[in-house]
């Protein structure tokens, strides 16, 4: 999703707090055309070709440092994960395209985090009861999540990522530099995710060690 915007390869685009239709109708037509483009170019590169042109270069620092505003961890900095690569996802708990992506979440936090990977699920409201913290907290809850999930109820670090869709994934390495970002759902078997996950696999260690 692209906030309260148009769906486009799994996501939603952010245009304030209503749909696009214009940019709806510009998705319907130009989707397939731009699907067979990415696919191509993740075939010929093996890379994810989302890489935001507004992200920062850098991890920015996160912007909420209270403890009510995390769950399943107390409040992080990003400068105390250097040495760590660093995969971040925005997200909301009512975005669908957000729910499709994750199983691919779960696996990756099963499979990598044992391995030195810090996942961050950056979670930005769209709708009025997703900026309740009770009602987040119930459904990272229900859903199982279980790595840090930082509130984002005022979009700052939204604003910080330059971000514009729900959900989209920003890749840092050990020294906070951006890899690369995703935009949209993310399923294991589709060349996109896959080659997204060989990005992520090739930062860690393949001996299972802890960094």
């Amino acid at each position: 999703m692209q906030g309260s915007g148009a769906f486009w390869l799994g996501c939603r685009e952010h245009h304030g707090s209503r749909w696009a239709n214009a940019a709806m109708r510009h998705s319907r037509s130009t989707g397939v055309a731009i699907a067979l483009r990415a696919l191509a170019l993740v075939t010929l590169l093996g890379v994810s070709p989302y890489v935001g042109a507004d992200a920062p270069r850098e991890l920015p620092p996160f912007t909420h440092s209270a403890a009510i505003d995390w769950l399943n961890s107390a409040p992080l900095a990003s400068a105390g994960l250097r040495g760590h690569p660093v995969l971040l996802e925005v997200w909301a708990f009512e975005c669908s395209n957000c729910l499709a992506s994750l199983p691919w979440m779960h696996r990756i936090a099963d499979t990598y985090q044992r391995r030195g990977l810090v996942i961050i699920g950056v979670h930005t409201p769209e709708l009025p009861d997703e900026r309740n913290r009770s009602e987040v907290a119930a459904a990272v809850r229900r859903l199982d999540i279980r790595y840090p999930v930082m509130l984002d109820a005022d979009y700052s670090y939204w604003k910080a990522l330059g971000n514009h869709y729900w959900p989209a994934f920003y890749l840092y390495d050990e020294a906070g530099r951006l890899l690369a970002t995703r935009i949209g759902e993310l399923h294991a078997g589709e060349a996109g995710a896959d080659a997204f996950e060989r990005l992520v696999a090739s930062r860690l260690p393949t001996t299972g060690e802890q960094r």
